[in-house]
């Protein structure tokens, strides 16, 4: 198997409260995707592509149940950061768009920072930084 492209689909109950989270952090809104059932973003330094969908939407096309977010967690988004500085910039970037902390920033092992957070519907991000990395 050799795809042309990964790209992920989330699931969403509010497509304005998401897209102004995602906005607030500064992930590049991805418009030629985004419509009344959905909003896109392209995150990081190769456009990974990002859409929330309508629960209802992605459960109708996608033909399977949809875990709830707030209580399971079917895949866990890492975003790199740069410095331990801007993992704890980011951190209080996330509360201020109304992201929820799991776990406050900390260092764990030789030269690994990072904190977990939540969006509005869940899905939980893994920010880190590697030293050397």
């Amino acid at each position: 198997m050799n795809p042309k492209m990964i790209w992920s689909n989330l699931a969403v109950s509010d497509l304005e409260r998401t897209t102004k989270f995602y906005t607030e952090l500064g992930f590049k809104c991805n418009n030629t995707r985004s419509s009344n059932e959905l909003t896109s973003f392209v995150v990081g330094e190769n456009d990974f592509v990002m859409h929330f969908f309508l629960k209802d939407i992605l459960k109708t096309n996608m033909k399977i149940e949809i875990a709830d977010s707030q209580t399971a967690n079917g895949v866990m988004f890492t975003l790199s950061a740069q410095s331990v500085d801007q993992v704890n910039k980011w951190e209080k970037e996330v509360e201020k768009a109304g992201g929820k902390i799991i776990s406050k920033p900390e260092e764990f092992g030789n030269g690994y920072y990072g904190f977990v957070f939540a969006d509005p519907d869940g899905h939980k991000f893994n920010v880190f930084y590697m030293e050397g990395f």
